[in-house]
């Protein structure tokens, strides 16, 4: 006789399967001027970082610094970030994010926060919301978990 899985493992299965969708209904372009996702991911990790050299940048998004190449480029020919010589190490440049990027990221940010509150106020009632926010709270728990070493960011939110 098979034995029932642990609650905790039936339980992440649950929450990754709910967060998944719940990423991919977000991120579902919202017309001809959306922007790629992992665009918005890698001026998002700048935001909050600040200046970043491109290994940086790959490694906090967790690819790696061929994977980026492109992208980089992309941003900064569309003029969302800028490239400049390192500080202290003339081999290395550092990006960072300009008056564009951070009008694009903050549209986009509150296009989804949009989105989302409609779903929550159109289908959640108060006892449900009041649930939904403790909820939030052991989500990040479970993510300082994962990544300790982004347990201190956690609550920081992107350009409002």
């Amino acid at each position: 006789m098979p034995r029932a899985p642990h609650p905790a493992a039936h339980a992440a299965i649950e929450l990754r399967a709910a967060v998944a969708r719940l990423n991919r209904e977000l991120r579902a372009p919202a017309g001809a001027e959306a922007t790629a996702s992992a665009k918005l991911s890698a001026l998002g990790q700048i935001y909050r970082a600040g200046a970043l050299t491109p290994s940086e940048l790959a490694r906090r998004e967790r690819v790696k610094l061929q994977s980026l190449t492109r992208l980089i480029a992309e941003l900064q020919a569309d003029g969302c970030i800028a490239r400049n010589a390192h500080a202290s190490d003339g081999r290395q440049s550092v990006l960072s994010l300009t008056r564009r990027g951070a009008a694009l990221l903050t549209a986009e940010v509150h296009r989804r926060e949009k989105s989302l509150a409609d779903a929550i106020a159109g289908s959640l009632g108060a006892v449900e919301l009041a649930t939904l926010l403790k909820a939030c709270t052991l989500m990040n728990r479970i993510a300082d978990a994962l990544d300790p070493a982004a347990a201190s960011v956690h609550g920081m939110r992107t350009p409002s």
